[in-house]
């Protein structure tokens, strides 16, 4: 597929997706969110591709928010219908991915670009990285699951100050408040993400998309985690990626996985 405002360059076994709308500081407008969507799909499906790492054109802006012009005549059926179109495609298609999702957060990453991130199982940002979600500014609030995933990774109190405030924060401030993994300075951006990625990538591919939904299962409403994490723990052990794992660890060896 011939992209318009994305960039899926494949190295070795990562896709690299960059947000390519570096004039408008790479701002999600519909198509691009489509396009998301699309590189996403494709990339689970692939078995070439063991992890994706998203960032955003330019050093100014991982995703300075939405296309703010492609809403601002919405109404309540049309803005709903954004949010749930944007969770189920690109948003929780990410968080629920069987594959390792990292992002890369260069510049500002604000509304629905913070959310785009928080989406990711990793996120790993430059110092001039600068993060909020500013939507009460317009009279709205975060609908790409903003409000539940910095909860998740932030704490009640700290979400609540952060969203009612629509404050930027700074990348050092982001790691205190456990919101990035990593802060690294700009021109090691990429290689610290590769760095964790090609780390992910030794491990059974198997047992990661297992501890993907296990760990998704902790912040899931009617959901036991324990039983979820019990259930996944018990099929791993039928799984070849064990019975590999296990031989190596015995024979004193690195592991070979082949993700099955």
């Amino acid at each position: 597929m011939a992209y318009q405002n994305i960039l899926a360059d494949q190295k070795g076994r990562i896709l690299y997706i960059t947000i390519n709308r570096e004039a408008k500081l790479n701002a999600l407008n519909r198509d691009t969110l489509d396009e998301l969507h699309a590189a996403l799909k494709a990339a689970f499906a692939d078995a070439t591709i063991g992890g994706i790492i998203i960032t955003g054109a330019g050093p100014k802006a991982f995703v300075a928010g939405a296309d703010i012009a492609e809403f601002a005549h919405f109404d309540a059926v049309e803005g709903r219908h954004l949010s749930k179109k944007g969770h189920e495609e690109v948003f929780d298609f990410i968080e629920q991915a069987p594959k390792p999702v990292i992002a890369a957060v260069n510049g500002f990453a604000l509304g629905g670009g913070l959310e785009l991130a928080m989406a990711c199982h990793i996120r790993v940002a430059s110092d001039n990285a600068k993060m909020g979600l500013p939507e009460v500014t317009l009279g709205l609030i975060p609908g790409y699951g903003g409000t539940q995933r910095l909860t998740a990774l932030v704490g009640k109190g700290k979400a609540f100050e952060l969203i009612m405030t629509a404050d930027m924060i700074t990348a050092a401030d982001a790691l205190q408040f456990g919101l990035v993994n990593h802060v690294v300075a700009q021109d090691a951006l990429m290689a610290k993400a590769e760095e964790v990625m090609e780390k992910i990538l030794l491990r059974s591919p198997v047992a990661i998309a297992a501890a993907i939904k296990a760990v998704n299962a902790a912040s899931t409403d009617g959901v036991n985690g324990f039983e979820k994490e019990i259930e996944a723990f018990g099929k791993s052990f039928a799984t070849e990626d064990f019975k590999e794992g296990v031989s190596a660890f015995l024979q004193k060896r690195k592991p070979e996985f082949k993700g099955r």
